[in-house]
């Protein structure tokens, strides 16, 4: 069962985040000084349509699932302005335009809520207690699924919402190119698709220089497979915290909104 201890519980820092994707709406309690989970996530599935009243309602049931009433941070997937919504490529398009943070925060009966973009969300998280911790530099994380997501972080900092899938390169887009989705429905080979993430990562790592790329996304559980075929020059580590980064980012920025 989940944990369903109060939030309030004395020498333990709490967070609640909650990482709405395409198919399901999970979250969770997290320890913030050790970026865990605390007892269980609880996942819904994702309603069909996901209108923005639609999703709203079940963020809001998973969040009373665990009683929680403090901070809340909830991922989106698209770009996020300052709480209005400005893309929805995997959800209702009637999400465009949306306040987020007020239509989840109405569903919750008027809690504050921090809304970001979930790639966002993997990045801060992955940063602080994942594959990026006691890095210095700039670190981009990209997450490779149906699309590919991308985090920008620099000396702990988030560049919010870059969207390095949608780079042209080499005449196609980024994620039209390397996604994992592109690998499965080609049935290309892990050294066939990694040709092509090589070709997204020089174009990025050209423009920008960083010190250290993280791939995460379902793909980078076989990391072992495909991370080391890559020839481009920057380091490339698979992430750590896998399907509970979104998670955690959105219950850290819930503390200190990183998207402003």
């Amino acid at each position: 069962m989940p944990e369903t201890e109060s939030p309030t519980t004395p020498g333990q820092n709490r967070g609640f985040g909650v990482d709405v994707g395409g198919s399901g709406v999970k979250g969770g309690i997290v320890d913030l000084d050790t970026g865990k989970l605390i007892g269980d996530r609880y996942k819904l599935p994702t309603p069909q349509p996901s209108t923005p009243e639609a999703v709203a309602a079940t963020v809001a049931e998973v969040v009373k699932h665990f009683d929680w009433t403090g901070p809340l941070g909830v991922t989106y997937p698209g770009v996020v302005v300052n709480g209005v919504v400005q893309t929805a490529a995997n959800v209702d398009k009637g999400w465009i335009g949306t306040n987020a943070s007020e239509v989840i925060g109405a569903a919750l009966g008027g809690q504050h809520v921090v809304v970001l973009n979930d790639a966002d969300a993997a990045g801060i998280a992955e940063q602080h207690h994942g594959a990026g911790r006691n890095r210095d530099g700039v670190i981009i994380l990209l997450t490779f699924g149906t699309g590919i997501g991308s985090a920008v972080i620099h000396g702990g900092q988030l560049l919010p919402n870059t969207e390095f899938g949608h780079l042209e390169v080499d005449g196609k887009e980024a994620e039209h190119r390397a996604a994992s989705s592109v690998k499965e429905r080609k049935d290309w080979s892990y050294e066939r698709w990694s040709q092509e993430v090589t070709k997204v990562l020089v174009s990025i790592e050209n423009a920008l220089w960083p010190d250290l790329f993280i791939a995460g996304g379902g793909i980078s559980r076989k990391a072992d497979k495909w991370i080391p075929l890559l020839n481009n020059r920057t380091p490339v580590v698979a992430a750590e915290l896998q399907n509970e980064a979104g998670i955690v980012g959105a219950a850290m920025a819930a503390q200190a909104d990183v998207t402003r």
